[in-house]
């Protein structure tokens, strides 16, 4: 049998709004903001605190080569200093025929890293959230 999950980082009880009106920098508040109201229209889903200042959408079940199981949003954000983290849009260099039409970004390993939001191409992304919603949320 599979260890259970021990991470650090789990959902919470936070009010998601609450904290990303807390948010300093207008920018990043604004685009959080944008972000999250895209991501709640597209899964139909309410987003919910991960630890202290990651919002995530649903949940993704997976394991690790250690046999251990964890849970983990299936797509979600993060309003950081340098730039809004979106989550769960690309594993694996996929989705790259998006990626490529998107507009400003770069990518980390599962990581979408934007600096100006407006900047994107707001359909392409309507569409590659739509994608990873339905590709990682285990029900």
């Amino acid at each position: 049998m599979a260890d259970r999950d021990t991470r650090k980082t789990q959902p919470t009880t936070a009010d998601v709004e609450a904290y990303l009106d807390s948010v300093e920098q207008p920018r990043r508040r604004e685009d959080a903001l944008a972000a999250l109201a895209l991501m709640r229209e597209v899964s139909g889903a309410e987003p919910r605190m991960w630890g202290a200042s990651m919002v995530g959408f649903g949940r993704q079940d997976y394991t690790t080569a250690d046999g251990k199981q964890h849970q983990w949003f299936a797509i979600g954000l993060a309003p950081r200093k340098a730039a809004l983290t979106l989550y769960g849009l690309t594993y694996y260099d996929s989705n790259r025929d998006l990626l490529e039409r998107l507009g400003p970004h770069t990518t980390g390993k599962g990581c979408l890293y934007v600096k100006r939001f407006e900047e994107l191409d707001h359909e392409v992304l309507r569409e590659l959230v739509a994608r990873s919603w339905e590709a990682n949320h285990s029900g």
